[in-house]
């Protein structure tokens, strides 16, 4: 029967791919505990050199999103040597993007620490350990790469062993650098990046075989570099307007009160860590979109959109009713205080009504990512700033301050923000421009 066989395939792809992006937090929470018992200065120095790495990994995620499609539809079509060579060529230009950000980077790490205001004492600690860790960035984009083909040729389970072991191998490095060698947190930097470039050793024999197997160049083709900048180019742009909307609520977030602020930051980790199986099914979507079209299926394509569209609501009703049950709660097991349990409460009951309807945008952006439809979702990630921003703007104006003020901005993100992305992605699948098949 094809139902069950299809929820099967979205099940292969989408469990491992979740324990691959949860693998990562869970280390990145070890490695701020092993640095915070060094005091509160490194722990603050680890905090701006996080944001300032957080910020380019993001903005570089899309070399994960644009290998994807592209491995997936020549699978699908059954041509897997040009899909482990288009492949092979997202790794070239993540290396090349590598270089040239560790290079500016560490040149301008002292800048961007100074952007953030911090004392003489905590920036120290964070130009020492950003400084460093701008070595690994290469090796980090080359992860991304590696693993969007290894999920375009349908394989998320060997990208989730090595998320693991490589995670694993940087709290052991970090705590053994940090407290058995005395580095302190340059220590913690030196973990990270060996960890990264073991990661990209061990993606190295598993990319070689697979170029062997299939009898792929493993070479740089310059038509698949030039594919694969300018697919990742539009997804770029995507990512800089989801940045954009996440910094203006932050900035209406903190100019209403620092408490609201940390409202607003508990209330946003909720949503990120229901994100985080989203995420995963958006992934299965990608691989399995892309090689139904690259096969010239468009039955099978319709009913993947079908079954994980149905699967993205059912998740959120659950998870939104999850969150509403335990909205009262939630602020005490952040804080231990019952002021700020009562005063996020409200933003959290608007963020699991929206659970739904979050469920479906993050669907709909895999399926569109896998149909490689990469210039519509730059373009609709500027028009859904269109709305989004001038309701932000309203609520920074009228400026309501405690639970009504955190409840209006969440009110603007997972409301205003949500719905239009949920418009412009609805209304692209509902057409057929996406659906272009072969390779």
């Amino acid at each position: 029967m094809p139902a069950p066989t299809l929820n099967r395939e979205i099940l292969r792809l989408a469990v491992p791919a979740l324990g691959a992006l949860i693998a990562e937090p869970i280390f990145l929470i070890v490695d701020a505990s092993l640095v915070g018992h060094l005091g509160v200065t490194p722990l603050a120095g680890l905090g701006i050199a996080s944001a300032v790495l957080q910020t380019i990994v993001g903005l570089m995620v899309f070399l994960a999103y644009s290998t994807t499609p592209a491995v997936a539809r020549r699978f699908g079509a059954g041509d897997k040597r040009s899909a482990v060579s288009v492949g092979i060529d997202g790794l070239w230009l993540a290396l090349g993007l590598g270089a040239l950000l560790a290079l500016a980077g560490s040149l301008l790490t002292p800048t961007l620490v100074a952007l953030f205001g911090s004392t003489r004492e905590v920036a120290e600690q964070a130009e020492a350990y950003l400084g460093l860790s701008m070595w690994g960035l290469p090796a980090m984009l080359i992860v991304f790469a590696a693993t969007g083909l290894l999920r375009g040729m349908q394989d998320t389970v060997t990208p989730l062993w090595i998320a693991t072991a490589g995670f694993g191998a940087n709290a052991l490095l970090s705590w053994l650098f940090i407290y058995g060698f005395g580095w302190g947190i340059t220590g913690a930097a030196a973990g990270t990046v060996v960890a990264q470039w073991g990661m990209v050793a061990a993606y190295a024999v598993v990319i070689g075989r697979l170029a062997r197997r299939h009898a792929a160049s493993v070479l740089p083709q310059r038509d698949g570099v030039r594919g694969s900048a300018r697919s990742g180019g539009w997804l770029f742009l995507r990512t800089v307007s989801l940045r954009l909307a996440l910094l203006a609520t932050v900035a209406v977030a903190t100019a209403i009160g620092t408490e609201e602020l940390a409202g607003w930051q508990i209330a946003f980790t909720i949503f990120s860590t229901a994100a985080f199986a989203l995420d995963a099914l958006a992934i299965a979507a990608q691989a399995l979109i892309g090689r139904g079209l690259g096969a010239g299926d468009e039955p099978f394509v319709r009913r993947v959109l079908g079954r994980t569209v149905a699967w993205g609501v059912w998740f959120g009703v659950l998870v939104g009713a999850a969150i509403a049950a335990l909205s009262g709660v939630i602020g005490l097991v952040f804080t231990g205080q019952p002021e700020v349990a009562a005063l996020i409460q409200p933003a959290l009951l608007v963020l699991a009504l929206a659970q739904p309807i979050c469920g479906v945008v993050f669907v709909l952006d895999g399926v569109l990512m896998g149909a490689g439809d990469a210039k519509y979702l730059a373009i609709a990630g500027g028009l859904n700033l269109i709305p989004y921003l001038p309701a932000l703007i309203l609520v920074a104006v009228l400026l309501p301050t405690g639970s009504a003020g955190l409840a209006w901005v969440a009110a603007c993100f997972f409301g205003v923000y949500m719905l239009a992305r949920l418009v412009t992605l609805g209304l692209r699948v509902r057409r057929s421009e996406w659906l272009t098949v072969g390779v």
